[in-house]
């Protein structure tokens, strides 16, 4: 079998294409042969050994990254959800720090719960965009909790969390006040952001010309942290990306409450991956991929992708 994956954590360069025994589905597990799997930034962090501590106990190299996987299901184990049959179209998001290791394979192995129907009418490509980021965006509006008719605001809008995030928002009936470099408006404005500032150093101040009283909650796609807080209302909510750990003056007195998103803690949320998938089919959620590559121009991907400026996500292509 087919994957991609590092003996050494390093550069992009230490990916590699191996060989690995086909793995097998236990119980309440499943087995997908993959035919797209997307490139998240996740995966760097896998390949770089950032997430190196996060690994399962027994573990061994080579480590396996990707999060997004589409394909089609090819083995149940026992106890697996009977909503689920083999020759099943299925997107899947994925633990790469778990037992089985991450997407960039043509075989893996999740857990039943972690698995659903592809939308209908996306292709593998598009579909695999879809579970990770989007996951990653519902969370974030869930933990900021803002109810309809009230107004959020969105950094990193042009990303793919950020672009999700604008559009389930929307869909939530939320105003939406987005940031977008001046090449990105437009694109962000058709995701359905509702006012769009300038990106960069000032971003929350700009919000507040929108939003004088700040605005009820804020999705830090960006990962500015504390330099949106002036962004948010007294009594608003912040939500965090890749977690928080400053405790600083910013908060004390605003009764600002600070929601670390992580997407980890939410891969078996069938309910939550079933709709998502829904409403990609429905349009309230667009798939955009940058570029399909070969599964072997992974290296490719990564130096893409840390090089910034993509929009939509680059997919490997283990078909």
């Amino acid at each position: 079998m087919k994957s991609i994956g590092v003996y050494e954590f390093g550069g992009p360069e230490a990916l590699q294409v191996l060989e690995l025994p086909a793995p097998h589905a236990g119980p309440g597990e499943v087995r997908i042969r993959v035919r797209a799997a997307a490139v998240n930034p996740t995966d760097i962090a896998v390949r770089s050994g950032v997430y190196a501590e996060h690994m399962a106990p027994d573990s061994r190299p080579p480590y396996v990254p990707g999060m997004d996987a589409a394909g089609v299901i090819d083995q149940l184990g026992p106890g697996s959800d009977d909503r689920l049959a083999v020759g099943q179209r299925v997107v899947a998001v994925v633990l790469p720090t778990g037992p089985h290791g991450g997407a960039y394979a043509e075989q893996i192995v999740v857990p039943a719960a972690s698995v659903v129907p592809a939308p209908d009418g996306a292709d593998f490509p598009a579909a695999s965009t879809l579970l990770m980021n989007a996951l990653t965006a519902r969370m974030a509006l869930d933990a900021l909790a803002v109810p309809p008719g009230g107004t959020v605001a969105v950094t990193g809008a042009a990303g793919a969390v950020g672009g999700y995030a604008i559009e389930l928002a929307k869909a939530d009936g939320l105003t939406v006040v987005a940031d977008a470099a001046p090449k990105d408006t437009d694109l962000v404005r058709d995701t359905g952001a509702d006012h769009v500032v300038e990106r960069g150093a000032g971003v929350a101040a700009r919000i507040r010309a929108l939003a004088p009283d700040g605005v009820a909650g804020l999705v830090d796609g960006s990962i500015q942290t504390t330099e949106v807080l002036p962004a948010v209302a007294d009594g608003g909510a912040l939500a965090e990306l890749r977690g928080w750990s400053d405790s600083s003056e910013p908060l004390s007195g605003r009764g600002i409450r600070v929601h670390p998103v992580l997407v980890a803690t939410a891969l078996t949320d069938t309910e939550r991956l079933r709709t998502l998938s829904r409403q990609a089919e429905e349009g309230i959620l667009t798939l955009r991929v940058a570029e399909v590559l070969p599964a072997d121009h992974a290296a490719e991907a990564h130096r893409r992708l840390e090089a910034g400026g993509l929009r939509g996500r680059l997919v490997l292509d283990f078909s």
